[in-house]
């Protein structure tokens, strides 16, 4: 790895003595040419020396928001410098999301193996989404049980013969239209009555033998049930 200069940016003296030692001990190609505790810190010390790489923390001043805010500032202004957000922040996956929104190269999490010379090494190198090990496997969980979820859509759509006009009357019943609605929405091929028959004809399929009475609520719940809609993505058609 070739020298580089760095800039870092923590708010908790501990901490910030930490990651310098582990600059020191493992990056030794790495020039620490400033520290900052706070963004306005930050702003003078890159007016004056432009590092190759800022290693953000998002907890500033108790706020997770002020780093994010940061990573945006940095991301316009200085759009050559690589942005590594070193974040505490353990479990607030909503802030990671908006770490990567705001632009940053990579988000290593304070948890397991911390800042090692490989993840360094892969942002100077101009790869993004560069992950430590803790964040990896939650992405992996996410990215596993979203897989899992679609498969099993796919096949009950398969098992119970659901087409298009299907899942499209359904999801718009799911989010409250009548009837009269859905036989007006465009491209919808069927009037109030062909839309009371398909009804009919998918609680047959759904509920099969089970002798109860279903009326269009029922017939929604049981098709989240069976994972025919996805209610995390229900949404009307466009315009």
């Amino acid at each position: 790895m070739n020298p580089f200069k760095v800039i870092i940016v923590e708010d908790v003296a501990l901490e910030m003595k930490g990651t310098k030692e582990i600059f020191r001990s493992d990056i030794p190609e790495a020039e620490i040419v400033g520290t900052a505790m706070n963004e306005n810190d930050l702003w003078k010390l890159m007016r004056d020396n432009q590092p190759d790489m800022v290693l953000l923390d998002l907890g500033l001043g108790g706020s997770t928001t002020v780093g994010v805010d940061v990573c945006k500032q940095l991301r316009r202004r200085y759009p050559d410098v690589h942005v590594l957000i070193f974040t505490g922040e353990i479990l607030n996956e909503k802030l990671w999301v908006d770490a990567l929104d705001a632009g940053t190269d990579g988000i290593i999490l304070k948890s397991g193996e911390l800042l090692t010379r490989g993840d360094v090494k892969s942002v100077l190198d101009g790869k993004r989404m560069v992950f430590n090990q803790p964040i990896l496997e939650k992405i992996l969980q996410r990215y596993r049980k979203s897989v899992l979820n679609e498969s099993m859509r796919q096949e009950a759509l398969l098992s119970y013969d659901i087409d298009e006009y299907d899942e499209r009357f359904l999801r718009h019943l799911a989010l409250g239209y009548t009837k009269d609605m859905i036989a007006g929405l465009k491209g919808m091929p069927f009037g109030v009555k062909s839309l009371e028959k398909r009804q009919n004809d998918l609680i047959r399929r759904l509920f099969e033998d089970e002798n109860i009475s279903v009326n269009a609520t029922r017939l929604v719940t049981k098709a989240i049930e069976l994972r025919i809609l996805d209610i995390d993505n229900l949404h009307p058609d466009e315009d």
